[in-house]
């Protein structure tokens, strides 16, 4: 068993429980660091909460190059990818992840960011197809919605 087994579940995961339990029930979600981010609080949160919304997480624990990120999702073969970002490199991770899943054959996988994202950069993320930004503030049910209403 590891960590994310033996922690407690998420907020909302009760609330969720009495009604559509596990709106990802079926789906694999990769859940990365890039960068040399050395927190992952949060990346691990939302790791639990997709758990316990029925996802099947894949974690791949602190500092992994876009180019290791990329091969796990293609060998997992996930649903989604999200990348949790606070080192400030988002702009140059973000980019050359979705680069590195296009050159692989894999560029129709949804992509979610979460981290530290200015306002200006959220906006320019979604115009170029990333699918959800995430900060810190959102409630855990508002990302565990957008995530699913993508992955339908």
């Amino acid at each position: 068993m590891n960590a994310l087994d033996q922690a407690a579940p998420a907020a909302g995961a009760a609330q969720r429980a009495g009604t559509s339990a596990t709106p990802l029930k079926g789906k694999r979600i990769l859940v990365a660091k890039p960068g040399l981010d050395g927190h992952d609080i949060g990346a691990k949160v939302i790791a639990l909460a997709l758990r316990d919304a029925g996802a099947s997480v894949i974690y791949t624990g602190l500092r992994k190059s876009p180019d290791y990120i990329v091969r796990v999702a293609v060998d997992e073969d996930v649903d989604a990818v999200g990348l949790s970002i606070l080192s400030g490199s988002h702009n140059e991770l973000v980019a050359r992840t979705v680069a590195l899943l296009a050159q692989s054959g894999a560029g129709d996988i949804p992509v979610f960011v979460g981290g530290t994202i200015p306002a200006d950069d959220r906006a320019a993320f979604l115009r170029a197809g990333i699918r959800g930004v995430f900060t810190s503030d959102m409630p855990l049910d508002d990302v565990i919605d957008a995530v699913a209403k993508v992955l339908r």
